[in-house]
Order: structure tokens, then sequence, then C-alpha cells
């Protein structure tokens, strides 16, 4: 069983990430990467969400939608769930962590949006993962995301005072070294 998760978390966060092997995320991954520390809270609030998303999904799926045999429902039915997860981050942000809400901006409530949020929980089900199961790929996969984001952070911030040919400035720098990072973690390929 630990090698079955174990396998699930490096696969999930390193080898299939889902921003730089999936393209899922692609949106916040390119939008909040300017700077480390809002990197890290976009990161984190993902981390959050996506794990908890996944295991009340799974709660969901299993116990009522199964047995109800209404399964047809499951993406309106994940789809609501992840949005009042991301009201309820939202509210805590912005009652708790004042700075890190007005540094995430408009770019929180699009967690809501997110076709990664969506695509674990939907992956779960596909892969006919348990509570636990899902619970530890929601938690790797957005720690992959975590990881991706803050790494792209961290180049955009150093990117910033190279001498960066003009046609390469802004948003062309930033797709080739996402494209570069994602042949980076094609590298991790070879761990499974």
């Amino acid at each position: 069983m630990m090698g079955k998760l174990l396998s699930i978390a490096i696969g999930s966060a390193f080898i299939n990430n889902v921003v730089l092997s999936q393209f899922l995320g692609i949106c916040p991954f390119l939008g909040v990467s300017k700077k480390v520390k809002t990197a890290a809270g976009m990161g984190s609030a993902v981390v959050f969400v996506i794990t908890l998303a996944s295991a009340v999904t799974s709660v969901i799926y299993s116990f009522i939608l199964t047995p109800l045999n209404i399964t047809y429902l499951q993406t309106i039915v994940f789809i609501l769930v992840i949005a009042a997860l991301v009201q309820f981050v939202e509210m805590f942000l912005k009652k708790k962590i004042k700075s890190l809400y007005n540094a995430l901006g408009v770019y929180l409530p699009l967690i809501t949006t997110n076709c990664a949020v969506l695509g674990v929980a939907l992956k779960n089900v596909q892969n006919s993962y348990g509570f636990v199961e899902s619970v530890v790929n929601g938690f790797a996969v957005s720690v992959g995301f975590l990881v991706a984001i803050v790494i792209m952070a961290g180049i955009r911030e150093k990117t910033e005072y190279n001498n960066v040919p003009k046609a390469f400035k802004g948003t062309p720098i930033v797709l080739v070294t996402a494209g570069l990072m994602a042949i980076a973690f094609f590298g991790f390929s070879g761990l499974k």
C-alpha cells in the first residue's frame, strides 16, 4: 500500500506534473509567477484547495453519486464543491492574511476555474482511487504545481535583470522558460 501511494505521489508531483506535463493550470502559472512570494502564496492556496477538493469529491462520489446511480453529474457536483472551497479560502485570506489576499488579486477567484483542480478530481475518479489514494494524489499534484510555480517565479525574478533580446522580452521569454522547465521535468519520467 505504501509503495503504491509513493508511486502515485512521485508520479503526480514530478513525472506527470499538472502544469509542465498535462498543461493544466497554465493561467495562474503564467499570471502569478512574477514574484516568488506571491507564487508561493498561490501555490499554497492551490495545495489546500486541491487536497481538500480531492478528499471531499472522493467522499461525495463514493457515498452519494455512485449509490444513487447519478455519476453522470460528477462534473457539475465537483465544480460546485471546488467553488465553495475557493470561497472559503478567499474569505479566510481576506480576514487573516490581507497582504496575500491583495497580492493574489484576481487570481484567487480564478482557482475556481483552474482546470487543474477539476482535472485532479476527475482523474481520481477515472483511476478508481479510493479516499486515501485520492488525497495523496491531490496533495502530490498540488505540490507539483507549487514547485513549478515557485521555480518559474524565481527564474522570472532573475531574468528581470538579464539582458534579454528585445524580441524575447515579456511573454516570449516566459513561454520559452516554461518549455525548458517542461523538458527538464521530462527527465523525471525515468523514476517510474
